[in-house]
């Protein structure tokens, strides 16, 4: 069942969302539509070796998670430092991992984590940071933490409507990452509210585009095996991003996964994942996309793992 809505100015605005109650099932069905038809902003983005998922953990168990995520992915690391990473005073212990499905910043801070930082999902390398500023902010995007330097470059942390917190970054020396053997995607919840905002605000920002926008994937992807709800996909420069459209009710761990990594077969990997202590949350389910599971690392860090299923 759909309930038409109107349109205005060329697009339409507005998600309708129906829940009806059948027995035990429940059927979410909701009707939008997302308008490519933004004004682009300046090409900022660098490309997806460059766009690192923030990891956060305790100084105690930091050594444990990274061992436990090269022994899942492979990949290499930089040197171990203590550093500020805020514009206040702060320390935190840091290290980058390079993997073939993604790149990692994790940090263990030895003091209190200031505001905002700890809500940020991933870093984005950016050309020209001003410009990217400037950029953000026409696309709608707000200016969390203004521009401050780091030990090797500026950052800033901006807000997406929805919510959606995301550094962007860039080095006094620029970096010269090897290119990813898989584009892990950025996994954003937002509301049936902020949906159409937020994909809009994010095409004119990054200069990407849709390339799927489903209004009745399988609720399998979010924990619900008998609804169904929107999902939406996007690439641009800046890797991939799925956007699922909820009305909140998830159960755990749906909503805590902030990326979803892409291997080349997914049993291998669990395997390998068990062996260095990674704790399987939802075990593996296949739908006509992919097949999934959602793992804990030491640490507390939850990330989604899949393969794609071969067509």
């Amino acid at each position: 069942m759909k309930i038409p809505v109107g349109s205005s100015r060329g697009f339409r605005l507005a998600v309708v969302s129906l829940f009806l109650m059948f027995g035990s099932a429940r059927v979410v069905v909701c009707q939008s539509a997302t308008s490519n038809n933004v004004a682009a902003t300046p090409d900022v983005a660098v490309g997806p070796q460059y766009d690192a998922t923030h990891v956060y953990v305790t100084p105690e168990d930091f050594d444990r998670f990274v061992t436990s995520l090269v022994a899942t992915f492979g990949g290499t690391t930089s040197k171990q430092v203590v550093i500020t990473v805020t514009p206040t005073p702060s320390s935190t212990l840091a290290q980058v991992i390079s993997t073939p499905v993604g790149v990692f910043s994790v940090l263990g801070f030895k003091t209190p984590i200031p505001y905002p930082f700890g809500a940020e999902r991933t870093g984005y390398l950016v050309t020209d940071m001003d410009v990217a500023v400037r950029a953000a902010r026409v696309a709608g995007a707000h200016v969390l933490v203004s521009t401050f330097a780091d030990p090797i470059g500026r950052d800033t942390i901006i807000q997406f409507p929805g919510g959606v917190n995301t550094q962007l970054y860039v080095h006094n020396t620029p970096p010269a990452y090897k290119s990813l053997e898989t584009i892990p995607e950025n996994r954003v919840y937002v509301s049936l509210d902020d949906a159409d905002a937020f994909v809009r605000s994010f095409l004119a920002f990054s200069q990407g585009k849709v390339v799927s926008d489903d209004e009745h994937a399988p609720g399998v992807e979010i924990g619900r095996p008998q609804d169904s709800y929107r999902r939406v996909r996007i690439e641009s420069k800046f890797g991939k991003m799925t956007v699922l459209v909820t009305d909140g009710h998830l159960p755990y761990p749906y909503g805590r996964e902030i990326t979803g990594y892409e291997v080349d077969n997914l049993a291998d990997t669990l395997k390998k994942a068990g062996s260095a202590g990674v704790q399987i949350l939802v075990a593996p389910y296949e739908t006509n996309e992919r097949q999934a599971a959602i793992v804990q690392f030491p640490g507390g860090y939850i990330a989604e793992i899949h393969s794609e299923v071969k067509k």
